[in-house]
């Protein structure tokens, strides 16, 4: 409860500021919706299911992305990790890359991928991968050489060094980029589907916008942060069961 109170207050103080300028800001309630409208206009899109139909679209490109990307990301770093020579060839061009955003790649994405869930789902993959896979990688480099000499006195090998000894250890520091990749993901989930989808939150955001209905613009904004907010707690709960079941600590 100590912690709830904080946070209702938080959310009560920001509606009340939203409405005080939605009254007094003289703007048209058209152009600034104030809360009753928004609160309205989401309870419309519960009522008929629509809501819910780009949510579940909206999470599974989410997942679809962030997940391949989780995977195809921790494998990598953890090989090159071990290989300084690779991740020396390497290094410099995933410099190069990581800093292009990756709806820059969306003009290839579409034409390659075509319109649906492929180029959000490419997009989210590109947005969650490099944040992973660098902390994977100066996660590896950073593990404790005792570990690895006692491994290799029971001559483990190479898959078992790193599925046993490695990747356990270097959770903690990798839990760091999966952070990071979460909220990038979702960033640009959103930014995906407003280019090539059909369908989802982004999608629902452009197609309000275009039809002038931005107090439905406002309340998917909202749904957007809401449901960003819970995913940063789910992993954080994973991370931390995690880091108990191995006896370590999140970071």
């Amino acid at each position: 409860m100590k912690k709830i109170g904080p946070i209702l207050l938080g959310f009560i103080l920001l509606i009340a500021v939203w409405q005080l300028v939605s009254i007094m800001g003289g703007h048209d309630a058209a152009l600034f919706p104030p809360p009753l409208a928004v609160l309205n206009a989401l309870l419309v899109t519960i009522k008929d299911g629509s809501i819910f139909e780009h949510i579940q679209i909206s999470l599974l490109r989410f997942f679809s992305g962030y997940l391949l990307a989780v995977v195809v990301a921790v494998i990598i770093g953890l090989v090159v990790g071990r290989l300084g020579r690779i991740w020396a060839v390497l290094d410099p061009i995933v410099q190069v890359l990581r800093p292009v955003s990756p709806i820059a790649w969306s003009p290839f994405i579409v034409l390659w991928f075509g319109i649906g869930n492929m180029p959000a789902i490419v997009i989210i993959f590109i947005a969650a991968f490099f944040p992973v896979l660098l902390s994977t990688v100066a996660a590896v480099k950073k593990v404790d050489a005792t570990y690895l000499r006692i491994a290799a006195n029971f001559e483990m090998s190479h898959f078992n060094l790193l599925r046993k000894i490695v990747f356990p250890a270097a959770f903690p520091m990798i839990a760091n980029g999966l952070h990071m990749a979460l909220g990038s993901a979702w960033i640009f989930l959103v930014a995906g589907e407003m280019i090539g989808a059909q369908s989802g939150l982004g999608f629902l955001i452009v197609d309000a916008r275009n039809s002038l209905s931005l107090d439905l613009v406002m309340a998917a904004i909202i749904v957007i942060g809401v449901l960003g907010l819970l995913l940063d707690k789910s992993i954080r709960y994973f991370e931390r069961w995690v880091a108990k079941i191995w006896g370590g600590q999140s970071a």
